[in-house]
């Protein structure tokens, strides 16, 4: 169970990065070109919130399978001096928490703005900082093996 959820978690991954990119770079260039929003900007906004959620989601499952959780048996101070458990039972889960939370109250500020170039600065600031905050403490060395 905990290898398909990994597999599913690791490929969505791919999804949710390239959504947060376009995303990222759409509200960039809307603010920087004085673009007008529109109904496509709002989509894909949405759509990076949608699959950022369900990658939370499963990536909470992954978190609390029995398999997981048996790392944490020599405790929290075993875990924290380990530089590859520390990063996967707590910078990682850490992190991608604060990046999901930055996509959403994003999101949810651009809403309020009623012109388009707060709506795109909003967008441009909080995708931007997520996606930092996530290229910050994706695993490399699994993603490439």
């Amino acid at each position: 169970m905990y290898e398909t959820i990994q597999f599913i978690h690791s490929y969505w991954a791919y999804l949710v990065l390239f959504m947060l990119l376009i995303a990222s770079f759409n509200a960039i260039i809307g603010f920087a070109a004085n673009k007008e929003y529109s109904a496509t900007n709002f989509r894909i906004a949405l759509f990076t919130l949608i699959v950022s959620h369900i990658q939370l989601l499963i990536g909470v499952v992954l978190y609390l399978t029995p398999s997981n959780l048996a790392r944490f048996d020599g405790g929290m101070g075993e875990v924290m001096k380990n530089s590859g458990l520390r990063l996967y039972l707590v910078e990682h889960p850490l992190m991608m928490i604060i990046a999901i939370a930055l996509i959403t109250i994003g999101y949810s500020k651009h809403k309020k703005k009623l012109t388009s170039k707060p709506k795109f600065k909003m967008l441009a600031i909080f995708y931007g900082f997520a996606l930092v905050v996530i290229l910050s403490r994706i695993p490399w060395n699994a993603w490439f093996s």
